[in-house]
Parts: structure tokens; sequence; C-alpha cells
């Protein structure tokens, strides 16, 4: 191929990019990737081009893609296209494909590598993705929230009233992320779990809790709701870091609540069950504070009777642990422990019981 075997030869790495802009979804979502990486890398001096060789259909649908990308693309030709894709073994769209003049080697999957790290998976090799591994594994390791938190440039995290908050402030206080949108309804029922607990700690405690939304919203206007109906920071919608955190923890399904410790070291990465399981008994969130909870729990279970007859109800209730449950005789809500009817579906507090015998 002659334009690789050229910018080989003037020891450019060089890339080819195989897209299907037209019809593709991936490569639409790819492409913005693609351009932060290819704008970032030439601002810090990378010697760097890409070659675009489109999937389109027609021409006048290359040349409408060709004039919005800042790089270079093979032309309009069919032939040509087939035989490149021949060439470099192309079975998916989008490829991206190195063509390193020191012929490192390189994985076929650069895509990933690029959507996760972005500029900094340069050169795009194995050896570089090996490095960026053990960079997110030290992070998670030994927290240090300066580093995890802020960017160049930013020093800062911003409240719901728009006040910039330095990351500095959070310093020896217990720290949970939270990644969350404002599209998915378990993310907005944990919101109101969560926000129950974090004002109920500060409000008991001091401001020894604090919350830092990390959002996956799909647009800054649902970001701003998120961020604007809730009294913790968050990281700026615009900043990468967003994206950073999702990878070093591996964020696979939201919500997820991460609990930093004030020592900066992380106390767990399943926050979400303890905060919807024990609410601000939780605190501070650690392994050690669960089991004496449920310890705490198996005890009090232990001291009340199997199943029970209430006078206001004709079916005998047994003994259930309930994570949520609105109490059939005070209307209260309950949790843990019920006296439960499987017949009619009637709950009742452990305390009504004894209050509805008395009556």
């Amino acid at each position: 191929m002659l334009i690789a075997l050229m910018f080989s030869k003037f020891l450019q790495p060089m890339v080819l990019n195989f897209s299907y802009l037209l019809k593709e979804r991936p490569c639409k979502l790819f492409i913005p990737h693609l351009v932060d990486l290819y704008e970032t890398l030439r601002k810090r001096g990378v010697n760097i081009e890409i070659i675009f060789v489109s999937f389109d259909r027609d021409e006048d649908g290359f040349k409408e893609h060709v004039e919005s990308m800042p790089w270079l693309a093979v032309p309009f030709d069919v032939n040509l296209h087939r035989k490149l894709i021949d060439r470099y073994r192309i079975d998916r769209i989008p490829s991206f494909i190195p063509l390193c003049s020191d012929a490192l080697t390189v994985d076929e999957k650069v895509i990933e590598w690029i959507e996760d790290y972005g500029a900094d998976a340069f050169p795009f090799t194995k050896k570089r993705h090996e490095e960026l591994k053990d960079l997110d594994r030290r992070k998670r390791e030994e927290v240090d929230l300066q580093e995890l938190l802020t960017r160049e440039g930013r020093d800062f995290l911003i409240a719901g009233d728009d006040r910039k908050v330095v990351v500095s402030e959070l310093a020896g206080k217990t720290v949970g992320l939270f990644f969350g949108a404002y599209w998915s309804p378990p993310c907005r029922a944990f919101t109101v779990q969560l926000t129950d607990v974090y004002n109920n700690l500060n409000d008991t405690k001091g401001r020894c809790f604090e919350i830092v939304f990390v959002s996956t919203d799909k647009d800054l206007k649902e970001f701003n709701v998120s961020r604007t109906s809730t009294p913790w920071l968050a990281i700026p919608y615009e900043d990468r870091t967003r994206h950073d955190l999702c990878r070093i923890f591996d964020i696979k399904k939201i919500p997820a609540l991460v609990i930093i410790g004030p020592d900066g070291k992380v106390v767990s990465l399943n926050g979400k069950f303890m905060v919807s399981s024990y609410g601000a008994e939780a605190f501070p969130f650690t392994e050690s504070r669960v089991k004496d909870l449920e310890s705490a729990l198996r005890k009090e279970g232990e001291a009340l009777p199997q199943q029970v007859q209430d006078v206001k109800h004709e079916h005998v209730l047994k003994l259930e642990m309930a994570k949520a449950y609105v109490c059939d005789s005070c209307k209260k809500q309950g949790k843990f422990w019920s006296f439960f009817c499987d017949v009619c579906d009637y709950d009742l507090h452990p305390s009504c019981l004894e209050k509805v015998n008395k009556d």
C-alpha cells in the first residue's frame, strides 16, 4: 500500500481507521474519541496521521464526512477499499490499525484502549496498555483524592448552587463516589435513599461524609438536573475524569457507590448495598461495621418468636427478614424484622405486635 509505506518511511506512526459512518452507530460513538485523541496528540507534538477508509455506500456521503474530519482519507474507491480490507483482514467496524515504524506488537482491542484511555493509549502497544492498567490498579489501592478527582487546570468540584469546592477540602472525610444518571429509575430511587443518609450523617456527626457525583448522564441538561437537585458535589460534565473513574473502579452497572475512607483507602466497592440495607447506621461503611449490624440483627431475630397470632388478624404471622415494608397496623415504614402473613400479604412491626396484644 503506497500511502502506508510512505508514512512509515518518514517514521510517522500512521493508523488506518476503517469506519462505516452513515449506518453504524458504534462508529459514530467512536469518532469523537478519535478526534480528541488526534488533536491531543498533535498538541503534544506527536507526529501522527490518521487515514480514513470509508465504508460509505455513496460518494456524496463519503465527501460529507471527510469534510468534517481533521485527518486524511483514502479516495472513494470501492475496489481500493476492498484491497485494504483484505490486506489488513478487517472483519469488524470500526477498526483501528496502527502501522508503527518500530513494529511493536499491537492488539485488535485498540478501539477499546482508545475509548478507555484516550490519547494516553498512544503508541497503542500491549506494553503501553499494561502500563496504564498498572496505573489504574495503583490508583485503586493507593487512593489520592487530589490525583483521583482533579485534572490539569481543575482542582475543584462543583456544587448544586454552582459553588466551586477545592478537592483538598475533602481531606480527612469519608467520601462516596456516586456513579449514576438521571435517566435511570434505579438511580433516582437510590438518590432518595442516599440523600437521606447524607443529610442524617452530616446533621448528627458534623461534616464527616461527602458525596462526589460521577455522572453517566446522556447530556449536560440531564447532568444539571441531577446536580442541582442533590446536596453534594460533582465532577464537571465536560471533564474526562468521569470516564476515567468508571474505568478505574470497573463500574459496569449503575447506581454504584464506592466508599473511600478518611485515610484515603478504598473502604468498599459495594456502598450501594450498605446504604440500601442499613442506611446511616452503616457508617463508616466498612465491612466490619456491616458484620456488626448483621450480628445484632441475628440476635434480635433470635429473641423474637418464630410465629405469632395477632388479635387484629385472622392468620398466623411468621417472622421474616424484610428490607423494607409498611406496617399494616401503624402504617409506618418498617425494616428488617417483620411478622408477615403469606396468605394476605400483611406486615406487622414486632413493636406493634406487643402494642396490639396489650390493647
